[in-house]
């Protein structure tokens, strides 16, 4: 039985150290519960309309059940998703840069929500690569002519900073759930 976890009472919130990073490599064990969304932020800059809007995203989210939870209909309706907009979408999903490059699904290895999994980002200016529970799910030259196409048609098309910034901070998302973190590990390349 899926139970969501009524005593939470943070907010919506991003945390970040002091220490900027350009090319890095992070490790860092990380749990969520059912229904729960969260996300490691990369390249973060402050000052502008908000984080989202300018850093990009390693997604964190119940795969299985955040839709039992969450009605995303209207929200994918407003991205122009027309089949199934009820459904979490692949570039949504766990591990993916959010609303940019969907993990393989074919090399995607996610415990469930309530569980440890292990996520490790590597970032150079030559390529960016998203692991999860040892597997390499996600592979992109940053800001290539495949990126900036991806960005000029997707989400972020009316974000003019989304994604500019080649060193800023690292941070952890509270998007309105539990979520736990371990064993961060941040090393510069």
């Amino acid at each position: 039985i899926l139970e969501k976890d009524y005593s939470y009472k943070g907010s919506r919130d991003i945390i970040y150290g002091a220490r900027e990073f350009d090319n890095f490599e992070l490790v860092v064990d990380w749990k969520i519960p059912p229904g729960g969304n969260s996300g490691i932020f990369y390249h973060i800059a402050e000052g502008y309309s908000g984080i989202p809007e300018v850093a990009p995203e390693y997604q964190l989210i119940d795969d299985a059940h955040y839709t039992d939870f969450h009605d995303i209909t209207a929200y994918n309706k407003s991205l122009g998703v027309t089949v199934n907009p009820h459904l979490l979408q692949p570039l949504q999903s766990t591990g993916a840069d959010y609303a940019m490059y969907a993990p393989d699904v074919n090399q995607k290895v996610l415990h469930p929500a309530g569980e440890w999994n292990t996520t490790r980002i590597i970032f150079t200016e030559k390529e960016v690569q998203h692991w999860l529970n040892g597997k390499l799910i996600v592979r992109f030259e940053p800001w290539s002519a495949d990126w900036q196409n991806k960005k000029a048609n997707g989400k972020w098309n009316l974000a003019p900073d989304y994604g500019k910034f080649k060193k800023g901070y690292i941070g952890f998302q509270d998007h309105g759930s539990s979520l736990w973190f371990r064993n961060i590990k941040i090393k510069p390349l």
